[in-house]
């Protein structure tokens, strides 16, 4: 009842041709003049193919409304689900890597990785990368891995250029392959992990890791050594620079904005300050490195660095 309703607000031409009941049109009491309007039996089953032809034309733009509508319907319905579904995996991937979980990371993030989604493809990135630097990863998986992520920043970068961390490890994984495509390569790509590193850190400037990450990129330059620098001159009008100082100020910076997030960065800070010859703020850093709480591999390894450095103190004492 409540489509035929419809039919019947949407179809001008019949209220016309049904106005209402049919009453007599006639004056009372007058003979021969009854429903003068009214058509006789044979004229309605003689017009009832055109009357149904009609009555089809007519009903289509509103069949096809009214199909457009649960077409409209089930697609948002869907495209909804799929934004949940995808967030159920981000959220299942960012507590197996809270958790150090890397393998079980990758493993799950794989089955996605025809994923349209950025950050879902920065995080398959992350997890490639990750399981390339495990113990237990052989040189030939590693560089596969490297490649791979490489690939999987790439796309995120593409999907959205307004994504931090796209930029992030998009810049990560260039300096990662640069490992296997000599020293030209790896300078040449300097100017462009440099300008992911200062693009993610201003979409984001309370990033603690774009900003650690920058520092390394001067720490760097700043160490590179002379033969390396004079292939750089020879191969750049001006190659990359950069000075301890300019790292420094860097690794305090991510240390200002999240306070011990990483070991690394309170490696890095002892180290630097070696570097500019104060053993006190070396030591100081150094201590809190060695004494950061060991979750990853790579925590365990500046744990053990930074030990090795701290004793090489006492050993010059």
């Amino acid at each position: 009842m409540a489509l035929a309703a419809r039919f019947w607000r949407f179809l001008p031409w019949a209220r016309a041709v049904f106005p209402g009941p049919w009453l007599s049109t006639g004056v009372a009491g007058s003979r021969g003049q009854c429903c003068t309007w009214r058509l006789r039996g044979s004229e309605v089953m003689g017009n009832l193919g055109s009357v149904k032809r009609s009555l089809l034309f007519s009903a289509l733009p509103y069949l096809g409304f009214e199909t457009f509508q649960v077409f409209s319907q089930a697609a948002v319905v869907h495209a909804t689900a799929k934004v949940f579904r995808v967030e159920e995996i981000l959220e299942q991937a960012d507590y197996l890597y809270e958790s150090g979980e890397t393998e079980k990371l990758y493993q799950l993030l794989t089955q996605y990785k025809e994923s349209e989604d950025a950050e879902l493809l920065w995080r398959l990135a992350r997890a490639s990368r990750d399981t390339a630097q495990l113990s237990g990863t052989s040189e030939e998986e590693k560089k596969l891995l490297v490649y791979e992520a490489l690939e999987y920043a790439k796309r995120a970068l593409e999907k959205n250029e307004s994504s931090f961390a796209a930029h992030k490890w998009y810049a990560i994984c260039i300096s990662d392959v640069g490992d296997y495509e000599g020293i030209k390569a790896k300078i040449a790509n300097a100017y462009i992990i440099k300008e992911h590193f200062e693009k993610a850190i201003e979409l984001n400037p309370k990033d603690a890791t774009s900003i650690h990450l920058m520092g390394i990129w001067c720490y760097t330059f700043a160490e590179i050594p002379w033969y390396q620098r004079r292939i750089a001159k020879m191969l750049f009008a001006t190659p990359p620079s950069s000075t301890y100082e300019e790292a420094l100020g860097y690794f305090h910076r991510a240390e200002q904005v999240d306070p011990n997030f990483y070991s690394k960065n309170l490696l890095l800070l002892g180290k630097t300050y070696l570097k500019l010859h104060n053993k006190k703020l070396a030591a100081f850093w150094l201590m809190k490195a060695k004494d950061y709480p060991a979750h990853t591999e790579e925590d365990k390894q500046i744990q053990t660095e930074a030990a090795q450095l701290l004793t090489g103190f006492s050993d010059k004492n």
